[in-house]
Order: C-alpha cells, then structure tokens, then sequence
C-alpha cells in the first residue's frame, strides 16, 4: 500500500524544485507503483530518476545485471522496450553516465532526491523537457 503521502506526488519535489510530476502510468513505474518517482526511507535503489529507455541503455542496463526487458508478470512488471519512462534506480542511471550511455530524462518528474547522487548539469544535459 502506498502511504498517503507519497501518492501522485504527495509533496515530494522534483529537481527543479517544483512539485513532483508522474513519470509513467503505462508501464506503471516507480518504487510505490504510483506512476511517480517517489522514495522514502524503505527505497534502499532510490528509485528517482524518470528515464526515458532506450535500446543503448537497456543492452548496457542488462550487461551491469538489471534486465529489464523481461517481463515478471508474478511482480507486475511488463519488461520495457525503448520508448517507455521507468523511474530508474539514481546510481545506475550515473553509472550509465559515466559510461555515456545515460538515457534521457524527465526532470519536472525525477525526485530532487536524486541530486545525493547525480549532479543538476548531468540531469540538464539529457533531459526532455529542459528549454
């Protein structure tokens, strides 16, 4: 069950400072399965960034051990094709960075949380939604 709280947002910000927009309804993402990228204490992946897939990064994601192209019908995830938003774990996605194959990202939907990890100018650097 999702805590109050954390639902649609529930007063968490995104890195931009700005309330926390949904990531994705279809495939239903984040750590609470709300859609956003909330976290809390218990999200031990920091599940924050609203990433866009991409075929580069879901090949490097599965050759780092996380395959996330298949489906886990008994945990209710579909497996991701290119295209999809999925709030990724903010270590990976700096991992995928640093390596040069980071996906694009969502900012007004990626939890300020994620800035203990990756720095505001990488964020910038990929995101969709940045003027």
């Amino acid at each position: 069950m999702i805590p109050e709280e954390f639902s649609r947002g529930g007063g968490q910000r995104n890195v931009l400072g700005g309330p926390l927009g949904i990531c994705s309804e279809r495939p239903l993402t984040g750590f609470f399965r709300d859609g956003c990228c909330n976290t809390a204490d218990d999200d031990a992946g920091r599940h924050t960034v609203c990433a866009v897939m991409t075929a580069d990064f879901l090949e490097f994601s599965k050759a780092a051990g996380n395959d996330l192209t298949t489906p886990h019908p008994e945990f209710g995830f579909p497996g991701l094709q290119p295209g999809d938003r999925w709030c990724l774990c903010a270590a990976r996605w700096r991992q995928a960075w640093e390596a040069g194959k980071a996906p694009r990202v969502v900012l007004n939907a990626t939890n300020e949380a994620t800035l203990d990890i990756v720095p505001l100018a990488a964020l910038k650097a990929h995101a969709i939604d940045l003027n």
